[in-house]
């Protein structure tokens, strides 16, 4: 293993890529402002036939994700498809009919159930629990739901995580997630299934409307994913078999502070096995 530099833009590292499936927050933005450069960085890959593919872990459906980024003045054009662990959630919502749902999460959420007419329940009531996010993430942590989660393990309620990240950027603060609560369950011994980043459903989603967008089959070796999280976004590639190009100025921008390479041992201890290449931010 040699050392890992930082490159400096995109089309030196993009190789022969056909697609691109790009985190949103962190990369596109950060939650109160969009990174200009990032945006016109795929803007630019799609000029060039590229296809571009927004795989996000926000527990919305897309088309609120779409609304939010057009907010933040980042362009339609930037991209083709959106894919959100909402829309996955929203899945297994409606495959479930007439089952009370316990819902943990912010009202900013609700559109995750548009159309769904879900049954909400009280916990004491409910036939399995979904979770957007804390209720005020402003101020808790997951620690704030243990007694909530041992209450839920005991009556053996599945819990169905949106969002698998711990934590996210929120303009220069990081914020906690549905992945932290969903983590804390599992370690009380309940039950979770996760939507979105790292798990396969995504992937298979995102490379589905690729090859859509195409009008042909996508191969693994054409694509490159790019996020900022290590947990969700480069271990959620590798193991779909994926390069992934990994950006340092999100949720572990302390850990790169001053940093121009990384030996081997610093590239095996952060990462395990490595991204295709660093980036301090996107740009073409």
């Amino acid at each position: 293993m040699t050392a890992l530099r930082f490159a400096e833009r995109l089309r030196d590292v993009v190789g022969g890529a056909e697609v691109l499936l790009s985190d949103i927050w962190g990369v596109v933005h950060n939650g109160l402002a969009a990174f200009p450069d990032a945006c016109q960085a795929l803007h630019s890959f799609r000029q060039q036939g590229g296809t571009v593919i927004l795989i996000t872990n926000a527990p919305r459906p897309a088309d609120s994700v779409q609304r939010q980024l057009r907010k933040l003045k980042v362009a339609d054009e930037i991209y083709d498809a959106i894919v959100s662990s909402g829309d996955l959630t929203r899945h297994f919502v409606a495959d479930h009919p007439g089952q009370k749902m316990f819902w943990i999460g912010p009202e900013r959420d609700s559109s995750i159930y548009r159309g769904l007419d879900p049954v909400l329940a009280p916990l004491e009531q409910a036939d399995y629990i979904v979770c957007t996010g804390l209720f005020d993430d402003e101020t808790e942590s997951a620690e704030n739901y243990r007694a909530m989660l041992l209450q839920a393990r005991e009556r053996r309620l599945t819990l169905i995580c949106a969002n698998p990240d711990i934590v996210v950027e929120r303009g220069d603060r990081l914020i906690y997630c549905a992945g932290a609560v969903a983590e804390l369950y599992l370690e009380l011994g309940g039950e979770v299934i996760f939507y979105g980043k790292p798990h396969r459903p995504i992937y298979e989603r995102a490379i589905a409307m690729a090859a859509e967008r195409r009008g042909r089959a996508v191969e693994l070796k054409d694509v490159l994913a790019i996020g900022d999280s290590v947990r969700t976004d480069l271990a959620g590639a590798q193991s779909f078999g994926i390069d992934c190009l990994f950006i340092t100025r999100g949720i572990h921008s302390e850990e790169f502070e001053g940093i121009d390479q990384l030996d081997p041992a610093s590239v095996r201890e952060l990462f395990g096995h490595p991204p295709r290449a660093l980036m301090r931010e996107l740009r073409w």
